[in-house]
């Protein structure tokens, strides 16, 4: 499991304040009202920053950040990375799982034989869809659905599956 969750990247600043654009990378961009500071990683640096206002625009999330006061101070984090840690992470309710920690997981059939490994997740309006990378380099598509998804393991790795009709 990863120790840090990716939440957002910033896109541009906003204004001559120091606040910036964030697009979010979570599913409730709601929950930055309750973070009091993120991980920012922009290739060169990783440094925690503490959050001073949020705001929403459209889809994005205004931040400001604790001592960054001006354009200039926030030009520079243009498309960095913003992460939390885990203990700030939002709670998961029962069968909900954080997408990276699916990515890498082991797929086996309900027989125990080896079927690929999760490479992606697409969230649809319906239903998540695994993407499983097989041993021969083809991709196939699982629903997440509990006639597909049997059982996810975390704390082997694994996830078993029942192949339907149609899906190979």
């Amino acid at each position: 499991m990863v120790s840090e969750l990716q939440v957002g990247v910033i896109t541009q600043p906003h204004g001559v304040r120091g606040e910036v654009k964030v697009f979010p990378t979570t599913d409730d961009a709601a929950r930055f009202k309750k973070l009091k500071e993120v991980i920012l990683d922009d290739g060169r640096e990783r440094k925690s920053l503490g959050i001073e206002s949020v705001k929403f625009f459209k889809q994005l999330v205004i931040l400001k950040f604790k001592g960054l006061d001006s354009i200039n101070d926030v030009e520079k984090y243009r498309q960095a990375r913003l992460y939390v840690t885990r203990d700030n992470a939002v709670r998961l309710q029962k069968d909900e799982y954080f997408i990276a920690d699916l990515i890498g997981m082991r797929v086996e059939t309900e027989d125990g034989e080896p079927f690929g490994q999760i490479r992606d997740v697409l969230v649809t309006g319906a239903n998540d869809v695994y993407v499983v990378s097989r041993e021969d380099g083809s991709e196939v598509l699982l629903p997440v659905i509990r006639e597909c998804v049997r059982e996810i393991d975390m704390e082997q790795g694994k996830i078993t599956v029942h192949i339907m009709d149609g899906l190979l």
